[in-house]
């Protein structure tokens, strides 16, 4: 019996959803990425293959805050970013991850900056 490890999980599942959902220039895919000490997020235009705008957890404003806190921050960070873009709708793509907790805070935080998901 093969045992499957929580990153292989992750990644069946990542794999799965992108294989339906796509961005557009008009409608770019958020894309989230956890990592054990922040999260990083960008919008990606899969059609012309490049990134429209981008927030992480390094960025000074965002570095000295708590998890959650930077996670909603970086959010926010990304919504006003797609803003001066001129993007105000995007598809979300949580890349695996369960829809909570540091995840769920960015969601929330670029619906919060105006984004529309």
């Amino acid at each position: 019996m093969t045992v499957t490890t929580n990153r292989q999980r992750r990644q069946r599942r990542r794999h799965r959803v992108r294989s339906k959902v796509s961005g557009t220039a008009d409608r770019p895919r958020l894309s989230v990425y956890r990592s054990n000490k922040g999260v990083f997020a960008q919008l990606i235009d899969d059609v012309d293959g490049r990134t429209v705008a981008a927030a992480n957890w390094i960025e000074p404003e965002l570095r000295e805050l708590g998890r959650t806190e930077q996670a909603k921050k970086a959010g926010e960070l990304l919504a006003e970013r797609a803003k001066k873009a001129g993007v105000e709708r995007c598809v979300f793509d949580r890349s695996g991850y369960r829809y909570h907790g540091r995840v769920k805070a960015l969601a929330e935080g670029a619906r919060e900056g105006g984004l529309e998901f």
